[in-house]
């Protein structure tokens, strides 16, 4: 310790006394002896609070200060703007007394402030991917005077990155970055929640010579008070009565700082219009906030300033937007409604507590429609309340975490770097930009081959035109899509109407309802006072009583392992001391039902009228799989009918009730069989999921569906066990 603390910098040893830090913890010690002894990446995997970002910036922070660069020293990059912002007033803190500017970087950052940094480049820049794009586009002459001497690049957050299209953007950047200026400079990636390190450590020296170092950080012991409670939902249509499910939680996070996480902006907006409705008829303070992609970013800041406000309750629901990073510091209590996706998830998610010594506090809360007696057995099953139990459980029992498996073919990212390339060169032959591409990491499985077909069908639909002197440039149509700001982010944008209460932005909807009408946004009731379609603005007024408004979402993916647990929960009798009542008599009641049915011996039941259930116990991707191979296959032979259920969980299939005794053979023959991924797609389909997917030729369209969206290799692996 005394040795890496005298080797930072003064002003560093400074704030860490005038702090009352009284040590260095393990991540920022391992850290600090591999940025100052070695020159490798360096990747720090740590729990959350472990201290990961000062472990990042203190030694980097060091040698800037120690040898100042002469453009832009650092650059980060983090996945949203909350904890940009975040990380850049305790940037500032540490910096005031250093001559070491800092800049943060995003759509909601004035452009006063950007024009100052572009005007003398130093320092530290925090930066969005989407950010970063527009100025390796707009500002491609002037990158060796921003950065021609970067030494560090530190990637936030990194599992939020990788396997996405995301991740893949920021790995064409920092190559596309490190030509321009024949700089490659050191990365820096930080994450809690990584369950494969190697897999880590090839994603973050994508594209350099240098290798990366794992540092092996002991993990504190925490204190986790965790609890999980279930509630039926009734279909009372009387809006003003409080449920006792919206009771629980207003219990949960009365008089607290508490974090309310939800898997869609639906499930935020309602619980806390129930929560502000509750408070109000009881007398209490409105300390309610909603924190998601859709609230305007005044909002978004003051729940922000709310939640870190010391000694002050506040109440905040919210979607990803506050998973990542951000610190609360005493906050007290998450709440979870419903199950997370992903173990990786809940970790994140119970790390925004217990972060000064406190324990970790986490409650979740499983809500579901009563079944009827006469519903069909797997509607019976409370599906969320297992997964909440399989995701604890793989953490508490193996510390399993997820893995991440990258993209193969990201052909929507490669029409987008192809064209991005162009908006920054100008004109490009086509082997220059075929190299300047396809050299990018993420494109490595892409041959030439694919990449002609789609130059081809660009030139064909006017995104690309060929000059007299067969150079390559964008086209009059590609122009408008290049052209929008919308263009810098490779993830989908939704062209929502913005919601006005006069001149005060509230957020946005995607759809507006009627003149008249009343919907819920940032918590609130508004009523619709007039819409303007052209500006695409929605003027409202506050009106009291709760409404709802949905938005599509809340899907992902779940892992074959998470289902495999939920399988052993709902057939062993085994006990959890942290259910509640409520969620050990559903669990009870649920296993009863499975044994009654045998499901210990058996994945598929028949059901009444001709229908019977698969209960396959694999993920998302595997379910997936299933399904078409079922569709693809076994229509005519079983004379199938319809295929339904709810992926993951259970797949409803209606076939000729002679058929049914053959069923499962025919399942477990047909995995036998040498099919390839690419059979499962027909010639007639062209999935696009991903945003310029529709500038996708079709071919490479099927393939990329086949080889990252379907994995027949589980599906064989897991039928092979029924």
């Amino acid at each position: 310790m005394r040795d890496a603390f005298s080797r930072l910098a003064p002003f560093i040893q400074e704030y860490i006394y005038h702090h009352n830090w009284t040590e260095l913890r393990p991540a920022q010690l391992a850290a600090c002896q591999v940025i100052f002894d070695t020159d490798t990446h360096l990747l720090v995997a740590a729990a959350t609070a472990a201290g990961k970002t000062e472990a990042a910036f203190l030694p980097v922070i060091t040698q800037l200060y120690e040898k100042p660069a002469s453009t832009i020293g650092v650059l980060y990059i983090g996945p949203i703007k909350a904890l940009i912002n975040d990380q850049f007033e305790r940037l500032n803190g540490l910096l005031k007394s250093a001559d070491i500017p800092v800049w943060h970087w995003h759509g909601d950052v004035a452009q006063s402030r950007k024009s100052k940094l572009l005007k003398n480049p130093q320092g530290i820049l925090q930066i969005t991917p989407e950010s970063l794009e527009s100025l390796l586009i707009n500002k491609h002459s002037e990158l060796i005077r921003l950065f021609g001497d970067l030494r560090f690049v530190i990637i936030d957050e990194i599992h939020a990155f990788m396997g996405s299209e995301r991740g893949c953007q920021i790995i064409c950047q920092l190559q596309r970055l490190a030509k321009v200026t024949s700089t490659q400079p050191r990365r820096i990636g930080l994450s809690a929640t990584l369950g494969d390190y190697a897999m880590a450590e090839a994603w973050l020296r994508s594209g350099t010579e240098n290798p990366v170092t794992t540092p092996t950080i002991a993990a504190g012991k925490r204190q986790i008070k965790l609890a999980v409670e279930h509630f039926y939902l009734t279909n009372e249509v009387d809006d003003s009565e409080t449920t006792a499910y919206e009771q629980y939680v207003f219990n949960l996070s009365k008089h607290r700082k508490c974090l309310i996480f939800a898997n869609n902006r639906t499930q935020t907006e309602s619980i806390i219009a129930s929560l502000r409705q509750t408070a109000t008829k009881q007398a209490l303070p409105d300390i309610y906030h909603v924190h998601h992609g859709s609230i305007s970013a005044s909002l978004r800041q003051a729940a922000e300033n709310a939640m870190r406000e010391p000694n002050h309750p506040a109440v905040t629901a919210a979607t990803l937007t506050l998973e990542l990073g951000i610190d609360i510091g005493h906050l007290e209590r998450v709440i979870q409604l419903e199950s997370p996706l992903s173990v990786a998830s809940f970790l994140q998610r119970l790390g925004r507590s217990g972060r000064r010594g406190e324990s970790a506090d986490m409650r979740f809360v499983c809500a579901e429609s009563q079944p009827l007696s006469e519903a069909p057995f797997p509607e019976q099953i409370p599906w969320q309340l297992l997964q909440c139990i399989a995701i604890i459980q793989l953490y508490l029992e193996e510390r399993w975490i997820e893995p991440i498996n990258p993209i193969k073919y990201p052909f929507s990212l490669l029409y987008h770097q192809t064209m991005s390339i162009l908006a920054a060169t100008g004109k490009l032959s086509p082997a220059v930009l075929a190299k300047q591409v396809l050299n990018l990491p993420p494109f490595a499985a892409i041959s030439s081959e694919d990449f002609k077909l789609l130059l081809r069908y660009l030139i064909d639909i006017d995104h690309l035109q060929k000059t007299e002197q067969g150079k390559l440039m964008i086209g009059l149509t590609g122009e408008k899509v290049v052209g929008k700001f919308q263009f810098y982010a490779v993830f989908p944008d939704s062209q929502e109407y913005v919601v006005k209460q006069a001149t005060t932005a509230i957020g946005s909807i995607a759809m507006p309802p009627p003149v008249g009408n009343q919907f819920a946004l940032a918590g609130r009731t508004w009523e619709v006072l007039e819409v303007d379609f052209r500006k695409k603005v929605v003027s409202v007024k506050q009106v009291e009583g709760k409404s709802t408004i949905y938005w599509r979402g809340g899907s992902g993916t779940i892992h074959t392992k998470v289902l495999q647990k939920m399988r052993q929960i709902l057939l062993e009798n085994v006990e959890y001391s942290y259910l509640q009542d409520n969620a050990q008599q559903r669990l009870q009641i649920a296993r009863q039902l499975a044994k009654s049915a045998e499901l210990y011996k058996k994945n598929i039941m028949q059901l009444e009228k001709g229908k019977c259930c698969i209960f396959p116990w694999m993920g998302t991707v595997a379910y997936r799989t299933l399904e078409r191979l079922l569709n693809s296959f076994c229509r005519e032979s079983l004379e199938i009918n319809s295929i339904g259920g709810t992926n993951p969980y259970y797949l409803i299939v209606k076939l000729s009730k002679d058929k049914f005794p053959y069923f499962q053979q025919e399942i477990v023959s047909l995995c036998e069989q040498r099919i390839a991924p690419e059979d499962l797609v027909s010639s007639s389909e062209a999935p696009e999921i991903q945003k310029y997917d529709q500038f996708i030729p079709h071919p490479l369209l099927r393939k990329a569906f086949a080889r990252d969206y379907l994995d027949l290799v589980e599906v064989k692996q897991q039928v092979a066990l029924w």
